[in-house]
């Protein structure tokens, strides 16, 4: 009887863990990795970006998401769309052809990879006979043309992927028509481009590398007409109304061709070389589209003039006698433009290295859109992340107010609406409102939109306004000199060079309820701001504070503090900083809090920890943490690289004296056979030791014992267990954890009376690994609510009649002390056999997918070989555990940030942030539909007045069906 009841029970708790966990990495937030290659479908309204390791991705509307990976992990070349389809081709590098469509499951439509070809051509041919150099989607969406490096042009059927040899154009066939006294017929080079007669879809152009375009008839399988250019060419353009070509070359030049005059054209109409006769650089694509009532635009890439302007990334666009050289940050892959329902152009997309900028054409000044996604997160380095769940309305509005401000100053658009709009987004709204705050090498924190599928960027807070540094905050980098030539313009945010290191932001807190803000950076400094919503001229005051308390015998060799400014500064609506905390020595920040109830904020570094009353603007606590043996933590970063080059020796010395040893063994003195295999045996356990180490004492003498891992605020029993008091815990490196009482002055005498800190308890971990988390749990085994929270309504009080107890996380075990003795009560050790440490650390609440009042707190950590694992409380017991991060993606497991609902966020490039789920309840993933279009000239019609699929497509539709089923 009790052996059925305790199997009920298991079945029992492990339908509860389905209601309340399920793993899930759902969607990539920021800008893709090394992009390469870039599609788009006017029909649809997508977008598709190819990267380097063989991914897809489509966006349309916002929360419009695709993402498909290539089986092989070749570069994307090449994105093509099936003109009124839901299909589009991908080039990769390694000479393969793939067919993706988006199918409907469900309702919801998912991308799918259905066909691959590799081009074959004849029999013995070379390699450059096949290689695939230029694609064209023909119109009817049953063709590619496909241009490769021997020059000739393949016919394929599609979805099939049949050549059809008897439309293929060769060589050969192409040569024989050409004037002998051409310049270039014997070595027409590879096919450089193919473009489509808009007006016939019968013809095309085809253009080689040496400078030919032939104008090939797909059906008398002959050319119409011939265009003998001189100059290598890059790119060509037919403009829409089909009486001419655009031909752009490596010289920095285009040429303009009229079709129909003559068989055989010579020389071109008219040739321009935009930016004069000194050598330029190629421009390598060029769009001409007119306009209803005004000049046509004319948009290209490249043509700089080589001496003086080699190194930038420009597009050109010129309109009338409106001429913008675009000038960006980083390389441009490929750019096109969209045209309204006039045939207008109203929007240039341009897909650079490092982000995607899109252009108003529609406005005056031709300025810059804010996009709502492929937001480029590493436009200045990442250096630290923080999430804050459930922000209240009024903060949230204020927050967006301020950030619409900065993007009027900043002159983007903000009249048009947003281009790509392809696609339904069918995911529901957000349940609530979520920030993402980001860190930046250059002394920024910027605010993300982390409600839903796209994170959209609402505010940038910048701290190098504080210091004197080398930048001007009135330089506007937007602005070309007037007169300028050409009249550039610099577009876009990516920006890498940080004008001064230390400015880097290490650690954030925001309170929501306050709406103060900490933020702690690289050279020991601690700004506290709070939002203000109108602009403020204010001087920062400035507390110094000696975390080695006068000690003698140790010297800072790092980096020296930033200077600050002692005049008054000017400051943006926003967050305005109003108290400045420099630590000395000005070591990197390394754990931070901040309690707004009690207006107090904790900081630490690798030489001890402080307390800082921002009410009254003085410094409450000051404690040292470093151990003579910390000679480590008295050197900067560049400083330390000596001291792993030393190191390194000295492990190299004892592996090459223990191999000395174990040459001995043959020796006739057992003394000396005995320590070489003694020897033998440590070497053989130092290199085990990430797999096997087990949980022993730590040595004291190792480096960094004093840094501090980890701040917490509580309110608990601390004396005795009648009397609760404020108090702040801190846990080092070395294992310690030490306990403060805080006087708080009562909110009446709060201004004039000071607030005192006395040690009370100090906690020695017996194996001393580093603390990396410290929670107080109530009476009910509750963790405490955070400040504020409870006074306004959001969380219920902390039971205070039951003992608390404190949960201390260190890299290798958890383990629970009863409050106030702090004697220990259970623990658990992670699995130190696999040689597994904890890394991250947070609380966060599973609401049941089944019942909507049910749900459990929970602890959930990441460890080093990165795995998820969600523990219960107060019991810590484990729960689940998944596999989320490789091992060997070290930056991925140190960016790991938690939310408060069971979901986070870790780097999987410098660029791009992967969110994942834990929760069964809380899961934002992208839920959208992408139909077939309907061609405007058959928009009354009936859908079955066209193809929607090809017979082969439909095949392979219902075999995936069929599969799925």
């Amino acid at each position: 009887m009790r052996r059925f009841r305790r199997h009920g029970q298991e079945s029992h708790r492990d339908k509860l863990k389905q209601e309340l966990y399920q793993f899930n990495k759902t969607v990539e937030h920021g800008f893709p990795h090394q992009p390469s290659a870039l599609g788009y479908s006017p029909s649809l309204q997508l977008l598709a970006i190819g990267t380097r390791s063989g991914a897809i991705k489509l966006y349309g509307a916002p929360g419009v998401e695709f993402m498909g990976l290539h089986d092989e992990t070749a570069a994307v070349t090449q994105v093509h769309f099936l003109p009124n389809l839901v299909e589009l081709v991908t080039l990769l590098d390694d000479n393969s052809l793939h067919m993706w469509t988006l199918r409907a499951h469900h309702g919801v439509s998912e991308l799918l990879e259905i066909g691959r070809f590799v081009l074959t051509g004849p029999p013995g041919a070379p390699p450059s006979v096949t290689r695939v150099t230029a694609v064209l989607a023909h119109s009817s969406g049953e063709l590619l043309l496909l241009g490769t490096e021997g020059g000739h042009v393949f016919v394929v059927e599609v979805p099939g992927f049949r050549e059809m040899e008897d439309k293929s154009i060769s060589l050969e066939s192409v040569q024989s028509r050409i004037p002998d006294d051409y310049v270039g017929r014997r070595n027409l080079q590879c096919v450089e481009a193919l473009q489509e007669n808009p007006l016939n879809s019968r013809q095309v152009l085809v253009g080689y590398g040496r400078g030919l375009i032939v104008l090939w008839d797909l059906d008398a399988r002959r050319a119409v007409q011939q265009f003998l250019g001189t100059q290598q060419l890059e790119s060509m353009w037919w403009v829409p109304d089909g009486g001419c070509v655009l031909s752009c070359h490596s010289d920095g030049s285009y040429c303009q061709w009229k079709l129909g005059e003559e068989k055989i054209q010579y020389a071109p109409h008219r040739t321009e070389t935009p930016y004069g006769s000194f050598p330029c650089k190629a421009i390598s694509k060029i769009v001409q589209i007119p306009t209803a009532k005004g000049p046509p635009f004319l948009i290209f890439s490249g043509g700089m003039p080589r001496a003086s302007y080699g190194d930038r990334h420009c597009i050109s666009v010129i309109s009338g006698k409106t001429h913008v050289a675009l000038d960006f940050t980083s390389r441009i892959i490929d750019f096109f433009v969209i045209q309204d329902w006039d045939r207008d152009p109203s929007a240039l997309v341009v897909l650079a290295e490092e982000e995607l900028v899109v252009v108003d054409l529609l406005s005056a000044g031709w300025p810059v859109m804010q996009a709502p996604y492929l937001a480029p997160l590493h436009c200045s380095a990442i250096t630290c992340s923080h999430h804050v769940s459930s922000i209240p309305l009024k903060l949230w509005e204020r927050v967006r107010a301020v950030g619409q401000l900065q993007n009027t100053c900043k002159h983007l658009s903000t009249l048009q609406p947003w281009p790509l709009n392809g696609g339904q987004n069918l995911a529901p709204d957000p349940p609530q409102r979520d920030l993402l705050l980001t860190g930046h090498e250059d002394g920024t924190v910027r605010f993300w939109d982390a409600s839903g599928v796209c994170l959209y960027p609402m505010y940038k807070l910048s701290t190098s306004s504080v210091f004197h540094t080398d930048t001007d905050p009135n330089d506007n980098m937007n602005q070309g000199s007037e007169g300028e030539w050409p009249p550039f313009r610099k577009v876009g945010c990516f920006d890498p060079y940080s004008d001064d290191p230390r400015l880097g932001i290490q650690k954030i807190h925001l309170c929501k309820y306050s709406g103060h803000l900490a933020v702690a950076g690289t050279a020991g400094q601690i700004l506290v701001l709070e939002l203000n919503d109108e602009a403020l001229e204010q001087a920062v005051e400035v507390s110094l504070v000696d975390l080695l308390l006068g000690q003698e015998g140790f010297r800072w060799k790092g980096h020296t503090r930033l200077e600050e400014r002692e005049e008054p500064v000017n400051f943006s609506p926003g967050f305005q900083p109003f108290a400045l905390v420099q630590c000395q020595p000005p070591a990197v920040v390394t754990a931070l809090n901040l309690h707004s109830e009690w207006k107090l904020v904790a900081f630490g570094t690798s030489h001890g920890f402080g307390l800082y009353d921002y009410q009254q603007r003085n410094v409450v606590l000051i404690r040292c943490t470093l151990s003579p043996s910390d000679q480590l933590a008295m050197e900067g970063p560049l400083s330390r690289v000596k001291s792993i080059k030393k190191s390194l020796r000295q492990s190299f010395r004892r592996i090459r004296r223990s191999r000395v040893s174990v040459r001995k063994q043959h020796t006739n003195n057992p003394l000396q056979e005995i320590n070489a295999r003694m020897e033998a045996e440590a070497l053989q356990e130092m290199e085990l030791a990430p797999v096997q180490r087990k949980i022993e004492a730590r040595s004291s003498d190792d480096s960094f014992t004093g840094l501090v891992r980890t701040l917490y605020f509580a309110d608990t029993f601390l004396s005795d267990s009648t009397h609760r008091t404020a108090s702040l815990w801190a846990g080092t490196n070395g294992g310690s954890v030490f306990a403060y009482a805080l006087r708080l002055p009562s909110i009446e005498r709060r201004n004039e009376d000071v607030v005192t800190a006395h040690p009370v308890k100090e906690i020695q971990l017996m194996h001393r690994a580093p603390v990396v988390g410290l929670v107080v749990l109530d009476g009910r085994g509750a963790p405490l609510p955070e400040p504020l929270e409870v006074a306004h309504d959001l969380a219920r009080s902390p039971d205070m009649q039951g003992s608390h107890h404190l949960l201390v996380i260190s890299e290798e075990q958890f383990k629970v002390f009863t409050l106030p003795k702090v004697s220990s009560k259970t623990k658990l050790k992670l699995t130190a056999v696999e040689g597994s440490r904890v890394r991250r650390v947070g609380l966060a609440w599973f609401g049941s997918s089944q019942t909507e009042e049910y749900g459990e707190s929970g602890l959930v950590v990441l460890t080093n070989l990165g795995e998820l694992h969600v523990l219960s409380l107060p019991h810590i017991k484990m729960q689940v555990h998944y596999s989320c991060i490789r091992r060997e993606d070290i930056s991925g497991i140190a960016s790991c940030v938690f939310t408060k609902h069971g979901q986070g966020f870790y780097l999987i490039s410098p660029s791009e942030f992967e969110r994942f789920s834990l929760s069964a309840r809380w899961i934002v993933e992208p839920k959208c539909l992408v139909e077939v279009p309907l061609p405007p000239s058959t928009s009354s019609a009936s859908p079955t007045a066209y193809r929607t699929q090809p017979d082969g497509m439909a095949q392979i539709q219902k075999a995936l069906e069929g599969d799925q089923t």
